[in-house]
């Protein structure tokens, strides 16, 4: 049997199409993902899975471009010192409210934040990390101000 592959067109399909699939794979980076606990008293309040935002890149992509979030679910912020930290919600499309944690853990604000509103949301002192979840879940989950986050072995 004599075979014949024809392959006029189909090289350059399979070069597009792979380079369609790395573009795209790269530019999807996973982030790291870790549960939370947060606690009053020593006793456990609440349990929130947070992707991790500790690079600049990161750090400035967010929440960003997003349709939902879990109540549950959100991004810790993670920065490399104290600091008065300033959020806002450009090209962020779910209603979220934020909590400003200082070094040790200890929630000192929780502020709400509107999509895409680009007015600044400052902590009210120096912080170390912001929490971002769906508007309202802190209340729904009984987190209040003074709570702890046990922020340990962040990968």
């Amino acid at each position: 049997m004599n075979f014949k592959i024809n392959i006029k067109g189909k090289i350059p399909r399979f070069v597009f199409i792979y380079f369609l699939f790395f573009f795209f794979s790269c530019g999807a980076q996973k982030i790291a993902t870790q549960e939370f606990v947060i606690q009053r008293d020593g006793q456990t309040v609440a349990v929130v899975k947070a992707e991790i935002a500790q690079t600049p890149e990161e750090r400035a992509q967010g929440l960003m471009h997003r349709d939902s979030l879990e109540d549950g679910y959100g991004m810790l912020f993670i920065f490399e010192k104290d600091q008065v930290l300033s959020f806002w919600m450009k090209n962020t499309f779910i209603p979220l409210s934020i909590a400003y944690i200082t070094s040790d853990g200890r929630i000192v604000d929780i502020k709400d934040m509107y999509p895409l509103d680009e007015s600044s949301v400052v902590s009210s002192r120096s912080v170390r990390y912001a929490l971002e979840v769906p508007q309202g879940w802190f209340s729904r989950a009984g987190v209040h101000l003074g709570d702890i986050v046990i922020i340990t072995n962040v990968q």
